[in-house]
């Protein structure tokens, strides 16, 4: 009886979370995006020329991000990948730090870093521009190349490139002809991946564009939070969603191609050269350190030299805000300490299913949870604003509808954390537990759940990071103004002129700068004991 009862909650809580989160308001989506007025809409779309340059821009500035951040991210890559060095565990987690961080902080970092070197205005300006943005993208995305291509580099046999040099081949002439075609299927993947979050780009395109810059993503917003047309913003809800769900389907291809073209070799690293280390270490610091140097560094400027005033000014009270910054900040945690309980519980329960149920219903659980990590943070948010505002389900007056929000993202992470480690524990374990006259219940708590538990921790560090910074899904969220986030506190700080609220802006951004950077650090001591690259 408890056993049947089990299943049915493993499977039951799970589908119900995202047939009432995800599910519904996408198909809410679909609904008034194909009602008679909708339709009217959508049909029109392509006759419409401001579309049309809103869809060109948000394609070629998506492909122009992806190359500049796979060519930037190769050096690193094989770095970390076939050299071997002092601090290279400490490098692999410090690439990995960016990615994780929230857009409205890196739009600060970036914002910060034009002025302070003059590239606001004059004959250089970044500021509102198209490079801005493409700089912010490769910021975040290198991450995702570096542990993409660096881990199938890893497991590469090098015999194959030694043979060449062998028999005089040059090194440039090595990598282009030998190494670069079997690193391909790892690059395609990466790429794929990159090139999804570029497509669905929201706070650097919304901070770094400025109002003169406009991609799918931020026109959604726009027309839904600004202009409260709903109809305009469905159509082009429903062109964002059919384009991520392609892209979506292209990059799981791309990535069960490079798992079967990956065959692990265990091989000694040569020791990197003092040259290529600076190089590479130089290169790096440029592009992922400098925007948060000068961020911590205009954090304790003040008007007569430096301070800790700016942080002072965080439990103060402006008319811009609702609420101080402190009290955005404790609602931030106390959001993602919510979503993360709600995404380890869920994530948890589906990984189950993915790996001890039947087939059909593993390979549904395996898509379904995972195709909010695909879709836009903008199209859940805006799911819904329109589905959850109304009976039978008006739950826009929670508190706590943004920490589901937050979960359904944290949920994917959970799972591709949780998952091939449940795959990987050993029968044989089980049956010696059992043949020592262990009950399926302490079987299950005395090996499932040590091993598995390493992993959860993993995945509840990523939910965690990811709540903490989310700022799409939840700029259409949060009706009480008391229940203001961090992130959007900081994007209306630095939205507004004045040097008191910009210094305060940059001491909120470094705030949660450490916070996600701590979460990520601990991810990676935890994926270092595991053994594994996640």
């Amino acid at each position: 009886m408890r056993g049947h009862l089990a299943r049915i909650l493993c499977v039951g809580l799970p589908a119900m979370f995202l047939g009432v989160f995800f599910v519904y308001p996408v198909v809410s989506i679909l609904g008034l995006g194909l009602s008679d007025g909708g339709i009217k809409h959508l049909t029109g779309l392509p006759a419409n020329a401001t579309f049309r340059a809103i869809a060109w821009f948000t394609l070629w500035q998506a492909v122009a991000s992806t190359v500049l951040a796979v060519v930037m991210a190769l050096p690193a890559a094989h770095l970390i990948a076939r050299r071997n060095f002092s601090g290279r565990r400490l490098l692999r987690a410090a690439t990995t730090v960016p990615f994780v961080l929230p857009t409205v902080v890196v739009g600060g970092a970036f914002l910060v870093l034009f002025d302070r070197f003059g590239l606001n205005g004059g004959p250089v300006r970044l500021t509102h521009t198209v490079w801005a943005v493409l700089i912010a993208h490769v910021f975040f995305n290198v991450a995702v190349v570096v542990r993409t291509v660096g881990s199938f580099w890893e497991g590469m046999d090098p015999a194959v490139e030694e043979q060449a040099r062998v028999l005089g081949a040059s090194q440039l002439r090595t990598f282009g002809l030998v190494t670069l075609p079997r690193l391909w299927p790892a690059i395609a993947s990466a790429a794929s991946i990159v090139f999804l979050f570029c497509l669905t780009s929201f706070g650097v395109i919304l901070l770094l564009g400025g109002p003169g810059i406009a991609t799918l993503e931020t026109e959604i917003w726009r027309h839904a939070v600004w202009r409260g047309d709903f109809r305009a913003a469905t159509a082009l809800a429903i062109v964002q969603l059919v384009a991520v769900i392609a892209v979506v389907a292209v990059s799981n291809r791309l990535q069960h191609r490079r798992a079967m073209g990956q065959r692990t070799v265990l091989h000694r690293a040569p020791t990197a050269g003092r040259l290529e280390l600076v190089a590479n270490l130089g290169l790096l610091g440029v592009v992922l350190g400098l925007p948060v140097v000068v961020l911590i560094e205009q954090s304790f400027s003040s008007g007569s030299g430096y301070s800790i005033g700016n942080y002072r000014a965080l439990a103060e009270r402006v008319n811009l805000l609702p609420v101080t910054a402190l009290e955005a900040l404790g609602n931030s945690l106390v959001f993602a300490v919510v979503a993360v309980l709600l995404a380890v519980t869920v994530g948890g329960l589906a990984s189950l299913v993915v790996v001890h149920g039947p087939r059909v219903l593993s390979r549904t659980f395996d898509l379904g949870l995972m195709v909010p990590l695909g879709a836009s943070a903008v199209t859940i948010g805006f799911g819904m604003l329109i589905a959850l505002d109304q009976p039978p389900l008006d739950l826009r007056s929670s508190r706590w509808l943004v920490p589901v929000a937050h979960a359904l993202i944290g949920i994917p992470f959970v799972m591709r954390t949780l998952v091939p480690t449940l795959r990987s524990i050993d029968s044989r374990l089980r049956e010696v537990a059992a043949v020592l006259g262990a009950p399926p219940r302490l079987v299950r708590r005395l090996v499932d759940l040590p091993i598995a538990g390493r992993a959860l921790a993993v995945g509840a560090g990523f939910a965690f990071a990811v709540s903490l910074g989310e700022f799409g899904a939840t700029s259409f969220l949060p009706r009480q103004p008391d229940r203001l986030t961090a992130p959007l506190a900081l994007f209306r700080l630095l939205g507004t002129p004045g040097q008191a609220l910009r210094g305060q802006a940059m001491a909120l951004a470094v705030v949660l700068m450490v916070l996600t950077a701590l979460s990520v650090l601990l991810i990676e001591s935890r994926r270092e004991s595991m053994g594994g690259e996640l």
